[in-house]
């Protein structure tokens, strides 16, 4: 069963930047990005690595976010269709 906390994680409308996981995300970025300066030593591959990862997660949300209301507004523009009428089978010659 949802519960309202649920509803607000897994929402989907235009503004992706108020989820939970998109916020989290967000939080997992500035952590790992702040780690990654302060304790590794410059020009180590491992930063790119690290802050890289970090944020294609929160890209990933954004662009899934995005891709879920495209495939919403597409199911709805479908459903508006008149209904296809069935194809008689073709009699064997």
């Amino acid at each position: 069963m949802a519960t309202p906390d649920n509803q607000d994680f897994l929402r989907q409308d235009h503004n992706y930047r108020t989820l939970k996981a998109f916020r989290k995300a967000e939080c997992v970025y500035d952590v790992t990005y702040y780690f990654a300066n302060r304790f590794l030593e410059k020009g180590d591959r491992t930063i790119d690595q690290m802050v890289q990862a970090a944020r294609s997660g929160k890209q990933n949300l954004a662009e899934g976010n995005i891709d879920g209301i495209t495939s919403k507004e597409m199911e709805l523009a479908i459903m508006r269709q008149p209904p296809i009428k069935p194809i008689k089978p073709i009699k064997p010659i």
